[in-house]
């Protein structure tokens, strides 16, 4: 008895779809990543809206000029070190962390120096800290 022999198919794999469908994968992964951007934000500070609070007749206030300069209820600074301006506090203040303290920055300051007002306020145990601000131009009150 003569078997026919079976011609065997040579067995290949069509890689066409396989590679469109890691293309659509790797096109998927780049469109739906997110980038860090480094940007820079325009701000304009300080503006707020609200009432003007009532002046307490003691008080101690701190004005940061635009150059991050302190002054400590209109007295000047020598220098703008933290512990010269944790000296004039406890000067203004008598030692009375009950007093309300205000801090008054220009716009433009650096934001350090407001850092390191409040800072020094808190370590003083100050509690009762405000910010001054101005109304937006064209706010009437």
């Amino acid at each position: 008895m003569k078997f026919r022999r079976q011609v065997q198919q040579e067995v290949n794999i069509n890689l066409t779809p396989l590679i469109d469908v890691v293309f659509l994968l790797l096109i998927f992964f780049m469109v739906s990543t997110t980038f860090t951007r480094e940007t820079q934000l325009s701000i304009d500070l300080p503006q707020a809206s609200g009432q003007e609070a009532q002046r307490e007749p003691k008080q101690v206030e701190i004005v940061i000029g635009r150059s991050g300069d302190f002054a400590v209820n209109g007295r000047a600074l020598v220098n703008s070190k933290d512990t010269t301006l944790k000296a004039a506090i406890e000067s203004a203040s008598g030692n009375d962390n009950t007093l309300p303290l205000i801090i008054t920055a220009d716009a433009t300051a650096p934001y350090q120096a407001v850092v390191t007002a409040m800072d020094m306020a808190g370590q003083l145990g100050f509690v009762h800290i405000s910010m001054t601000t101005r109304k937006p131009s064209g706010e009437d009150g």
